[in-house]
């Protein structure tokens, strides 16, 4: 394009100016080739006349487009150079507050000099595995890139930080190094990663100072080398240093400090570890005073000295090292204080001995004080021949102390680097490394010395190296897209390299001075003159012969010689470095012994050597100097960065002051020139910098092309005949495989002709759209004209028959008026009239009231006088007679008052503690009740008793009389008296049982009597009570607040969710640490493993490695009667935590089995006996029923006694519960809990009763067996009589019946003097209670009336928590005998179910035809109970079929979650059969199961979601069939008959819980990494909505190096794939039976992690913030809404978490000019951060020039509106924010008798019970 085409009207241009350094205009007239004046308008409206010629001043610069400024790289800009360059890095800076900026290959990061919330692990999260470009520019990109290439082109990588001091560099770095700490953390627990990042405040430490452009300004060069593992872990690092700023120890320019550690040790030296370093504030020391300024705004260095030393402990410095370490830096501060006078001849020196801070020196370093003080003053001269000692001057001396401060801090700065890399390396092999180089920038000051030479040395090589790095990126983006490469001429600056390092150059030509023994710098600087006299970046100042100039790459710099050869030699005398050698320290000597040169390593590509200065032999000092070391690690590092594929980080200071987000024009120009950018630049622009994709150019310049173009499939071909057609000049561009290449200027003019297209068009739009209002316009005029005609006309004639009326209104209104004045004067004179006559009646009338009242009023005043002289003397009368009652009622009222104290305080005591002493009472007269009926009871039976013995007397006296005729009278008489005793001692029993009827009825009195004081006392108490009650309620309804409950209900709710938070968290940590110790453990078995097959020792089961709860063996099986009374004593709960007691009850159980078969046995023996005897002898048939009926009535009567015993025991049980419940009767839940436990228990007593029963009546035949057995060997023995026999045993029944009576009465009296001794011990709590409320009410007396309300409220409080205490407590102690009797009712039940069994087996055995009481059980065949048996040995193969290797599509055509249900059926045959050990083996083999499936398949949806639900539903079955009453109540009959009978497996639940936890966290961590790669892409970059993106102009021109090319570039993923992949997942849970609350759950997380990962992208990139992507934007999420209500997610608060990114959407959409605007703005983004609303403001880019930016100013009018928001800090989402699940409880209505197996699960072991 021709001149004259571009520099036409309108066209912005860019012009220098002395402060901006450029300024722009707009050209006012169009320019003419060979013009000499440009017409140009200032910003301002200055007009200006720009002089232009060919060679003195060229014509201005271009500018750009403004749709191109503020570009995320600057090689995106159409027109490349300078201005350009600092105009676009000026917006980004000042106006979106964006630090980063590309530059090609470089990274520009310009100093805000203000903390920002950019650098969180959420956005390093946000970075990791993102393409350079796709997000905007940041340190975390770099490292990102660094760490990919790393991993995929296996070499390693350089980051190159560099920058003036201020700038930055440091914290760049430290950044970049906390990426790869976070990206690549250590594998193992070695926490290398920690130990690098300790580093940093180490070497901040020893190695910072502040200056005058920074506070914390690194004062050498580092080269961080981090090693990573063949997996990309780190496994190590190395630091190497370059050139120290030692004279910084002993000199410091103004408003400067040393370093840091002198302050930090002075600030600390108060610590009583400090105390021997004898150090005192920093300004009493030389070292540290010389900057004036020992304090840095807002830093703390004794807080910093604490963090060093945490640095150190974890690097593994031990304690006495640290100790050692701050001995030699204080030693330094007091090697500065020492004074040396000088002698008269001034030619010598002294330090005095009393010198404290000599000493202090000498004794921290453990050296000869008088051997420091000679050597500090004296030096050695040693001649071929002799060695002479010479004095020094004054000025020498302070020299050489000052060499050797500097030399000790250097030797010290070396060994804790050394001491550092030791830390970082490991044994582990390095596979590759990235490094991070934090070096010096390019330095010029007013007088430039030796490390300034140095430093620019050090930045020409790596200038060197970047120039020749982009040159060869240009040239393979050209050969990869096989652009025609022509030759780029770029700076070369090798020739001043050689001017430095070449030989006879300038490092040369110093150390050559160096060797001379007199040598001087005026000498060596003639030698430069004389010898680079001819380089053209050499030059002499004309002024001076003591300094030199070096043309660098970026300025020319004056260095002044003084100092160059003394800084080169760094001399330190030998004696004083001995006296260092020879310290009793070990730390210090070894710092200065020789060392042997550090063997190359061998672990990387590159060898690596410690570049820092080693002494060598003390006598060949000089043999290194400090430049020929300098070179030496320099081209160490160049090998180094030459080996490795680099980047760069370009720090820029913004300004000199310090000030936050401030930019100085002319400070940036000079640091872009001096870093290499605009070399950059121009690089690029001397090629094609502009590159455009074919479907991106085709988006953004289809306006440009023919209707017949635009339709056409070939992309490629129509965009080459529009720029063939467009642009006149062939060599402007180039088209490449995938890309089109621009020369610099060529997008600014298609995107002019874009413009120029767009506004032609809205010309005509503008023309069609203004003609055709003008003619609306007309057309409503001559309609507006004619209406206003008809109604002007209708008004005329109104008008006029308005005047018509009001002609004749006016007449008739004259006629009223005249009537009406006339009728008012006649009114008023009647009036008049009137009134007078009122007032002269009125006056006569109040004459005469006026005389009678005054009669009135005397009498009045007479008979008050009267009647108050009355008064008075009888109020004289009264007075005296009250005064002498008050005397006589004063003695009465005073002995009154004693008894009343009593009586108060024992009344106040019942009132506070004791409120249900009503309940007592009725509680205490409803026992004595139940005691007389008890009584009455006992009296009834003891007279049946008495009457059925008198019966058996008389029986026995008949037997008696028949047996005389037959028996001696001997016999006979010793039966009578043996009849004689027993009748005497029935009326003993009768005696003694009418002696405690006779104490019972006494103390019933007595109890009537204490019971009738007691209510009498609780009256009156009552009373009190109800009063106090009322004073109480009334003063809490004044403090009541009605919001306070639900604010409760909200903090409780919330607090609840975080407790269930942090235990879910803990829960994850626990499952990453289980899988941590599981990965160790398969790592330890790896390397533990021989080849061989070994067995394990039988013995050992394999249930001990994988189950988590205690296995009891039978040996430890004790005493059964000793475990039942330990189960009572402990309660169920806690003895059901302990498996060995129910061992030990199911022993018993078995022991008793054992008896019954035995007793079987032996009735069945002598049921045959007694058959075969029977047939031979029969014995008199009524005899033998009498002694069965005897026996019989005994047994009966004996298993009654012991089954009413019981009775009362639980009736003893049910009254203390009822008692209990009604004293604390506030809660029903507790009532009816009872209550259900009570019918419970009523209903196991009945069948209890039962079943006591039948075994009666089986021992009975059992007893009757047996006597016929022995009757019928009494029969055959003819010497023993039958009558004799029979006599024994009627006479050993009374005496068992005797016995019997007696242990009733005897256990009757012990209940009785119980109950009382109980009832005391009540009486004396009550006393003494009222006495305590007696004194808590003298005390409340004493107090005032406030103070009385207070204290009684507190009082109540008080009361009011124990009461709530103590019903805590009953409540647990209920819950636990609860658990303690079901268990005893289920153990009970299940010894029932024996005896039945065996009863009706022997009832089926016997044939027994006299029995007449036979019961007989009838069996049916029982149906399909909902169990599944399996023998122990199937238990592997049963957790292999249907855990390990089933899959999900196995069963997929069954009931939804089969597996639990079958496991759960399982488990309940083993609860049937009472084996403990079965259901834990089980169970534990089930979890371990499931863990180790899903650790196989740790990535699988499908088979998670397959677990997730079994998990949870077999949870779900144990809780449903658990028997607990809250589980039951959704069951049918049929389920609570499939309920758990003997095991609470309450703990198992809690396991199976965690378990679901941890399944459900994986399932979301699974669905995350899979949804994760296709959010950005379908919610951000696909076009949902066709043809409404445009396409802005490039912005990052991304490498090759970048991009993932195996596979052809990133994937792209539409909203459809992503909404496909949402409902894949919802079938897959659905299908698998997930509860849908869990199911829920899941789709909130997702959608969660949905909008954070979309938010933070679109935070974090220019591109898409935009218009369009906002409307994009809320299609995507319109359409994500539409697929939650079509699947009935809508409940699950899932929509509620894409809100931020709608309002993000809408911030996107919405005007953004006004106030009203922003007001707006502020009340729609309720749930976007202040933070991210102005950072999407900020990054909101116009994709054509007809929309606006948003100004700076409405950004700041919104961040002072929402300056009230209290928003936190972080700008970026979470995306690893898990909300709290919530597992509900869902019964399962399917039956356990209705499910089927199928065959293919291969469980035909399995038997159906």
């Amino acid at each position: 394009m021709s001149v004259n085409e571009l520099f036409t009207k309108f066209t912005r241009v860019w012009i220098p100016d002395p402060e901006d350094v450029w300024r722009s205009a707009e050209i006012t007239r169009d320019y003419k080739e060979g013009e000499s004046v440009l017409h140009l308008k200032l910003e301002d409206e200055t007009p200006l006349e720009y002089s232009v010629g060919q060679k003195s001043n060229p014509l201005p610069f271009l500018r750009n487009p403004d749709i191109l400024v503020g570009e995320n790289d600057l090689t995106a800009l159409s027109y490349l150079h300078e201005p350009a360059v600092l105009h676009n890095l000026r917006v980004r800076f000042l106006e979106s507050n964006n630090i980063y900026t590309y530059c090609g290959i470089v990274l520009v990061a310009i100093n805000p000099y203000e903390q920002l919330q950019i650098y969180g692990e959420e956005v390093i999260n946000a970075y990791t595995g993102q393409n350079m470009g796709d997000m905007d520019p940041h340190i975390f990109a770099v490292a990102e890139e660094a760490y990919k290439q790393m991993a995929r082109d296996e070499r390693n990588q350089s980051i190159i930080v560099s920058g003036e001091s201020g700038a930055g560099k440091t914290v760049s770095a430290k950044y970049a190094m906390r990426f790869f700490a976070t990206v690549g953390g250590s594998a193992n627990d070695t926490n290398v990663e920690e130990k690098v990042l300790a580093s940093s405040p180490i070497m901040e430490a020893i190695g910072n100072a502040k200056t005058t452009r920074n506070d914390n300004s690194s004062r050498f060069g580092k080269y961080i080398q981090i090693g990573f593992s063949r997996h990309y872990h780190i496994i190590g690092a190395n630091m190497r240093t370059y050139l120290l700023e030692k004279s910084r120890v002993v000199f410091q320019a103004e408003d400067e400090r040393n370093y840091h550690i002198f302050y930090q040790l002075c600030a600390s030296a108060s610590l009583p570890e400090f105390k021997e370093l004898s150090l005192t504030s920093a300004e009493d020391f030389t070292y540290t005073s010389l900057g004036e300024n020992i304090f840095i705004d807002g830093v703390n260095d004794a807080e910093d000295f604490q963090k060093t030393r945490e640095a150190f402990t974890l690097l593994g410095i031990k304690e006495n090292n640290q100790s050692s370490i701050f001995q030699i830096i204080a030693s330094i501060l007091h090697l500065g204080n020492i004074q040396i006078c000088s002698e008269r001849d001034g030619e010598s020196c002294r330090i005095s001995r009393d010198d404290v801070h000599l000493q202090a020196f000498s004794r921290l370093l453990g050296v000869e004080q008088q051997q420091m003080q000679h050597w500090l003053c004296h030096r050695k001269l040693v001649t071929a021949s002799e060695t002479y000692v010479k004095n020094m001057s004054s000025r020498q001396a302070e020299n050489a102390r000052d060499a050797l401060a500097k030399h000790i801090y250097a030797h010290m700065f070396d060994w804790i680097v050394e001491h550092i890399n030791k830390s970082l390396q490991t044994s582990s092999k390095q596979h590759s490394f990235i490094g991070v180089l934090d070096i010096y920038g390019f330095e010029t000051f007013e007088s430039n010395s030796f490390e300034q030479f140095c430093i620019n040395y050090a930045n020409e090589k790596l200038q060197q190296q970047f120039n020749s790095h982009v040159f060869k990126l240009e040239q393979e983006e050209y050969m990869k897209e096989q652009i025609p490469w022509t030759l780029i001429d770029f700076y070369d600056n090798q020739p001043c390299i050689d001017l430095i390092e070449a030989r006879l150059g300038i490092l040369d030509l110093l150390d050559e001075e160096c060797k001379v023994p007199k040598g001087t710098d005026q000498n060596w600087a003639q030698k430069l003159y004389k010898q680079n006299s001819s380089s053209a970046h050499f030059q002499k100042p004309r002024m001076s012969n003591t300094s030199f100039i070096i043309n660098h790459f970026a300025d020319k710099v004056e260095y002044q010689c003084e100092g160059f050869l003394e800084k080169n030699r760094d001399t330190v005398y030998e004696e004083q470095i001995n006296i260092l050698k020879a310290s009793q320290f070990q730390l210090v000597a070894d710092l200065f012994h020789e060392k042997d040169d550090v063997a190359p390593s061998k672990s990387s590509r590159v060898n690596v050597r410690a570049a820092k200065s080693v002494p060598k032999t003390p006598n060949k000092e000089h043999r290194k100097t400090v430049g020929l070391q300098f070179r030496s690690s320099l081209n160490l590092l160049m090998e180094t960065l030459n080996a490795t594929t680099p980047h760069y980080v370009r720090c820029i200071k913004p300004n000199d002051l310090k000030e936050s987000f401030s930019f100085d024009s002319s400070r940036a120009v000079q640091q872009l020139r001096a870093c290499g950018v605009l070399e950059t630049i121009r690089i690029s622009a001397a090629g094609y910098p502009s590159r455009w994709t074919y479907p991106d150019f085709f988006s953004r310049y289809r306006v440009l092309m023919k209707k017949s173009d635009v339709t056409s499939s070939d992309k490629k071909q129509v965009c080459r005949n529009l720029l063939e057609t467009v642009v006149k000049e062939p060599d402007m561009f180039q088209f490449g495989k995938t890309k089109i290449f621009f020369r610099a200027g060529q997008v600014a003019y298609l995107e002019k002709l874009r413009a120029d297209k767009f506004r032609a068009a809205c010309i005509k739009i503008q023309k069609t759209v203004r003609g055709w209002l003008q003619r609306v316009r007309y057309a409503k005029i001559r309609r507006s004209a004619v209406i206003l005609q008809r109604y002007g006309r209708g008004y005329l004639a109104r008008r006029f028959a308005e005047q018509l009326r009001l002609s004749r209104a006016a007449l008739i209104c004259q006629k009223q008026f005249r009537m009406v004045r006339e009728r008012r004067s006649f009114l008023k004179v009647r009036s008049a009239v009137v009134t007078i006559q009122a007032f002269s009646r009125g006056m006569f009338t109040r004459r005469i009231y006026h005389q009678f009242l005054l009669h009135h009023r005397a009498m009045i005043i007479q008979k008050c006088v009267r009647g108050w002289l009355q008064r008075r003397k009888f109020r004289r009368a009264r007075d005296a007679a009250v005064t002498l009652q008050c005397a006589y009622r004063r003695v009465l009222a005073k002995r009154r008052l004693k008894q009343m104290k009593i009586e108060a305080r024992s009344a106040e005591h019942l009132k506070k503690l004791n409120t249900g002493m009503e309940n007592k009472i009725v509680q205490l007269q409803r026992k004595m009740d139940e005691q007389s009926k008890d009584l009455r009871s006992q009296n009834d039976q003891l007279m049946v008793t008495n009457s059925g013995l008198g019966s058996e007397v008389t029986k026995l006296q008949k037997q008696l009389e028949h047996l005389r005729s037959q028996q001696d009278e001997g016999q006979l008489v010793s039966l009578q008296e043996e009849l004689q005793r027993l009748r005497e001692e029935l009326q003993e029993a009768h005696a003694l049982r009418k002696k405690l009827q006779e104490e019972h009825s006494t103390e019933k009195l007595r109890l009537h009597e204490r019971v009738e004081e007691l209510e009498t006392e609780n009256s009156l108490l009552k009373t009190e009570k109800d009063t106090m009650n009322q004073k109480i309620l009334q003063q809490s309804k004044s403090i009541e607040d009605d919001s306070s409950v639900s604010q409760r209900e909200v903090s409780l709710q919330s607090e609840l969710d975080a407790e269930r938070q942090r235990y879910q968290n803990l829960l994850k940590e626990f499952s990453r640490m289980e899988q941590r110790y599981d990965n160790l453990k398969e790592e330890l078995s790896l390397t533990k493993f021989h080849p061989g097959h070994r067995r394990n020792p039988s013995n050992v089961s394999s249930l001990e490695s994988d189950s988590n709860y205690p296995s009891i063996s039978t040996s430890e099986v004790g005493d059964t009667e000793d475990s039942i009374q330990l189960v009572e004593e402990m309660g169920v709960e806690k003895a059901a935590m302990d498996i060995s007691l129910f061992m030990k009850l199911q022993k018993r159980v078995r022991e008793l089995e054992q008896e019954r078969k035995r007793l079987q046995a032996n009735a069945d023996k002598m049921e045959e006996v007694a058959k075969r005897k029977n047939s031979e002898v029969r014995s008199p048939t009524s005899e033998q029923e009498t002694a069965d009926l005897a026996y019989d009535n005994l047994k009966r009567q004996e298993l009654e006694s012991e089954n009413k015993k019981l009775k009362n025991d639980l009736n003893e049980l049910r009254k203390t519960m009822a008692d209990r419940v009604s004293q604390n009767g506030s809660s029903n839940e507790l009532q009816d809990g009872y209550n259900v436990l009570l019918s419970q228990l009523r209903a196991a007593n009945e069948e209890l009763d039962a079943r006591k029963e039948e075994v009666l009546i089986l021992r009975t035949q059992i007893v009757s067996a047996a006597q016929q057995q022995e009757r019928s060997e009494h029969i055959s023995n003819d010497t023993e009589p039958v009558d004799k026999d029979e006599a024994l045993k009627a006479y050993h029944g009374l005496s068992e019946s005797k016995k019997l009576l007696e242990a009733q009465l005897q256990s009757q009296s012990r209940q009785h003097k119980d109950e009382l001794e109980a009832l005391h011990t009540q009486i004396e709590l009550l006393k003494a209670d009222i006495e305590k409320k007696q004194e808590i009410l003298n005390y409340t007396m004493s107090l005032s009336p406030e103070a009385q309300v207070e204290y009684s409220v507190q009082q109540e409080i008080t009361r009011l928590t124990n009461d709530n205490l103590d019903l805590k407590e009953l409540v647990e102690k209920l819950e636990k005998n609860e658990r303690k009797l079901k268990k005893q009712l289920r153990i009970y039940m299940k010894k029932v179910q024996e005896l039945e069994v065996s009863q009706a087996a022997v009832q089926a055995s016997k044939s027994n035809p006299e029995l007449t009481r036979q019961v007989t059980v009838q069996r049916k065949e029982k149906d399909f109970e909902g169990m599944l048996e399996y023998n122990k040995e199937d238990e592997a193969l049963l957790v292999k079929n249907l855990i390990a290797d089933i899959r999900p599509n196995s069963v997929s055509a069954t009931v939804p979650c089969l597996p639990a249900y079958i496991l759960f059926m399982c488990i309940r045959h083993a609860d049937y059969i009472n084996d403990d050990q079965k259901v834990a083996a089980l169970l534990t083999s089930t979890i371990n199961a499931i863990k180790k499936v899903l650790k196989k398949n740790n990535d699988d949806f499908e088979m998670t979601s397959f677990w997730l639900a079994n998990t949870s539903r077999l949870l779900h079955c144990l809780k449903q069939y658990s028997g607990d009453e809250v589980f039951m109540t959704q069951n049918t009959g049929k389920q609570n008959e499939h309920c758990l009978k003997n095991f609470d497996l309450a703990e198992y639940r809690q396991v199976l819980s965690d378990l679901s936890i941890q399944i459900y966290q994986q399932l979301i961590k699974v669905a995350e990494s899979i949804i994760q790669p296709m959010i950005v892409s379908s919610m951000l970059e696909s076009e949902s909505i066709p043809s409404l993106a445009g396409v802005k102009p490039m912005g990052y021109r991304n490498r090759s190096s970048s991009m993932d090319t195996d596979a052809g570039g990133p994937s792209s993923y539409t909203l459809e794939a992503l909404i496909r992949q949402l409902g894949q997942f919802h079938a897959i849970m659905s299908e698998h039976g997930l509860d849908p609350e869990i199911v829920g759950q899941v789709v909130r997380q997702l959608f969660n992690c949905i909008n954070a990962v979309t938010l933070n992208n679109l935070l974090l990139r220019k591109d898409v913030c935009s218009w369009s992507t906002g409307m994009q934007l809320r299609y995507n999420t319109s359409q994500m809404e539409e697929w939650l209500r079509g699947n009935n997610l809508y409940q699950s608060k899932a929509a509620a978490t894409l809100e931020p990114i709608i309002q993000a959407a809408q911030l996107l959409q919405v005007k953004k000019k006004t106030s009203q605007d922003a007001e707006a703005i502020c009340s729609l983004c309720t749930s976007l951060t202040t933070q991210q609303i102005v950072k999407i403001l900020n990054l909101y880019t116009p994709l054509n020039e007809f929309e606006e930016r948003v100004t700076v100013a409405f950004i700041r009018n919104i961040q002072n509106r929402l300056q009230e928001r209290n928003d936190p800090p972080q700008l970026l989402l979470d995306t690893k924010q898990t909300f709290p699940v919530l597992f509900p409880y869902t019964p399962s209505a399917l039956s356990l008798d209705t499910l089927h197996i199928p065959a293919s699960l291969s469980l035909g072991f399995l038997i159906r019970v």
